[in-house]
């Protein structure tokens, strides 16, 4: 139970520096800023594995989670901006 609550708080400190290093209009609160930090591990400890930087059962570190987390913001702004240039067109 405590390994959750550490995850927890370490994605919403990695989500909260991506959203200070990409300042912009950004989704949600405490609460999505936590998933993009945790997503941001999930998304780097895969792709570190894939890459063989990870063994089994490792995971990605703090610097890492920020940089997956910038990954998420980054694929988001160009998914929402594709939607708002779409909807200015029509």
């Amino acid at each position: 139970m405590l390994s959750i609550i550490w995850s927890a708080i370490i994605g919403l400190i990695a989500g909260a520096l991506a959203k200070l290093i990409m300042p912009g209009k950004d989704p949600g609160g405490i609460i999505v800023t936590m998933l993009i930090g945790i997503g941001g591990s999930v998304l780097f400890t895969f792709l570190g594995r894939f890459l063989g930087f990870y063994s089994e059962g490792e995971s990605a570190g703090f610097i890492a989670s920020i940089l997956g987390a910038i990954v998420l913001l980054l694929i988001y702004r160009l998914i929402i901006g594709k939607k708002a240039a779409k909807a200015i067109k029509e």
